[in-house]
């Protein structure tokens, strides 16, 4: 099992930092040794997970396998596909659908559209939950308490500021998740990534609770402050509250 978990987290990798890895990258990446990381590798190499040059390994089409069972199984992402359409065609920005997975939104649903200037985002990525919009209005349907605990483990390490614009300090941090609890939406503001804003909802089941967030992000060139939160986000809250309704 501890082989698995090793090889599992070496999988997980190369949506986190590369798309390709060497050894050695592999290995600083999943915090094992590079013989442990090697075996892991040219074990995927002959599950047909990974291919490799002589120096790097890459993800295969058989990857794919692993993120269609999660698709197939959980309706949500089939259910909000229909709204993030529209929200896309409406507003001419892609839109997405994330979940809350150990600190990070996870993108599971994703309907894009083609400027010059993209957000980079695509199905399965990542994005860290303290700095994105998103992940706050993930954590901020949490209790206090647990929000308290999300941000001691987001202190270790330290939290690294993407940009010069992200709000780090756990007293601040604190204050931004309370304010996107009582507004009902939350947003970053060149936080995440220079040269691009964001804005999120939330999406309600029908027990209540925030099982997702749906976001819509632009380059800060096409896009103000303003026009996100007056045209935007009724817009988002509007698809966010239909999708609800169905859960």
């Amino acid at each position: 099992m501890a082989g698995l978990a090793k090889g599992l987290a070496v999988m997980e990798a190369f949506g986190r930092t590369s798309s390709q890895l060497t050894v050695s990258e592999a290995a600083d990446a999943t915090g094992t040794t590079r013989a442990a990381a090697r075996r892991c590798l040219l074990t995927l190499v002959e599950l047909g997970y990974l291919t490799h040059d002589g120096k790097h390994f890459r993800p295969t089409p058989r990857m794919l396998r692993l993120g269609a069972s999660y698709l197939d199984a959980d309706p949500l992402p089939a259910l909000a596909q229909p709204h993030l359409v529209a929200a896309r065609d409406e507003l001419d920005e892609s839109a997405s659908l994330a979940v809350w997975e150990d600190g990070w939104a996870v993108f599971v649903a994703r309907a894009e559209t083609q400027h010059i200037v993209s957000t980079g985002v695509r199905l399965g990525a990542r994005l860290p939950g303290y700095c994105s919009a998103t992940g706050r209005v993930l954590l901020a349907a949490e209790t206090d308490e647990t929000v308290a605990e999300h941000l001691q483990i987001l202190a270790r390490p330290a939290r690294p500021a993407r940009t010069p614009h992200t709000v780090t300090a756990p007293a601040e941090l604190a204050a931004v998740v309370s304010r996107a609890r009582e507004d009902g939406y939350a947003v970053t503001d060149e936080e995440l990534a220079l040269g691009m804003r964001a804005l999120a909802v939330p999406v309600i089941n029908s027990r209540g609770r925030t099982v997702a967030a749906m976001s819509v992000s632009a380059s800060t060139g096409r896009v103000s402050m303003e026009e996100m939160l007056a045209r935007f986000r009724p817009v988002l809250v509007g698809h966010a509250r239909r999708l609800s309704r169905k859960l």
